[in-house]
């Protein structure tokens, strides 16, 4: 019995069997298909948005630099004595200064009224009454501003404001230098300020009468220097500024009327010549700065 069932559910068997391997290859055939896209399925690129470079900012340089080699030796000095129309007074006495002292690498390095002109005057490396060390006011790469000795002009015609004047960087050696003294003819005290702070030198002084006042603005101190005949100084040293008179064209005989600290008996109010009138530990004291330190003098 058992063989005759066999050979007859024999054929059911083969065709369940050919039914399964027919499925078999279906699902083959269509998973084939959706793993490798045709041709005219295309794959999405994702899209990369590139980062913008940022422009560089320029750095200023100022004006150009000047490589023209100049003979100096017929313009006059840029020195106590000296007046030279051509150079400017300083366009802006109550701004602060730069922060460096400038010195002539040469004999005599050319002055020029402003950069890119023909030099007006020469600033040479040593002078008998100082002003060879002086403060730079304003600094580019190339170029520098500094405050000088002489006038402008003599009063009462001319301007004898503080002089200036612009130098070439290659023709100086330049020294950083933050210390300045701050002079307040109205809250009567005289300081050194520097990085490591204020130091008071002075709570009281003499200074410029009403028809001699004592010059406001940024100066530089010059030259200092003991003067025994000057008995009124008591054997200390006088502190020369860079600066003069706004209304003496002269002074004692001289053709210069330089402002100056210095020692005097009687010094508290207005009562000098423009002078600065101090006791002698501040006016020994203001003689150990160096040549060139800025002096801003308010009213």
């Amino acid at each position: 019995m058992a063989p005759v069932t066999l050979r007859r559910a024999l054929p059911f068997v083969i065709a369940t069997v050919a039914v399964v391997i027919v499925a078999l290859v279906l699902v083959f055939v269509v998973t084939g298909q959706r793993a490798e896209p045709t041709a005219s399925t295309p794959t999405a690129t994702p899209r990369v948005t590139p980062t913008p470079t940022p422009t560089p900012t320029p750095t200023p340089t100022g004006p150009p630099a000047d490589a023209t080699v100049y003979d100096v030796s017929a313009l006059p000095a840029a020195e106590v004595f000296a007046v030279i129309p051509q150079l400017p007074v300083d366009a802006d006495p109550t701004a602060p200064t730069a922060g460096a002292l400038a010195t002539p690498l040469s004999a005599d390095i050319p002055v020029f009224a402003a950069p890119g002109e023909a030099p007006v005057a020469r600033l040479p490396q040593t002078l008998t009454f100082g002003g060879t060390t002086v403060p730079v006011v304003e600094q580019h790469a190339h170029w520098v501003r500094v405050l000088l000795s002489g006038r402008q002009g003599v009063p009462p015609e001319g301007d004898p404001a503080q002089l200036s004047g612009w130098l070439r960087v290659a023709d100086v050696a330049l020294v950083p230098d933050e210390t300045r003294v701050e002079v307040s003819l109205s809250a009567r005290t005289v300081s050194i300020v520097s990085p490591s702070g204020v130091e008071p030198v002075a709570s009281d002084f003499g200074w410029g009468t009403d028809a001699t006042p004592t010059p406001l603005g940024r100066t530089f101190i010059m030259h200092t220097q003991i003067v025994p005949e000057f008995g009124y100084t008591r054997g200390h040293p006088l502190v020369y500024l860079g600066v003069q008179s706004p209304t003496l064209a002269g002074f004692a005989g001289a053709d210069v009327a330089v402002t100056a600290f210095h020692y005097h008996d009687s010094r508290s109010g207005a009562i000098s010549n423009g002078c600065l009138r101090l006791d002698g530990p501040a006016i020994d004291r203001l003689a150990q700065l160096p040549l060139g330190t800025p002096v801003i003098i308010t009213g």
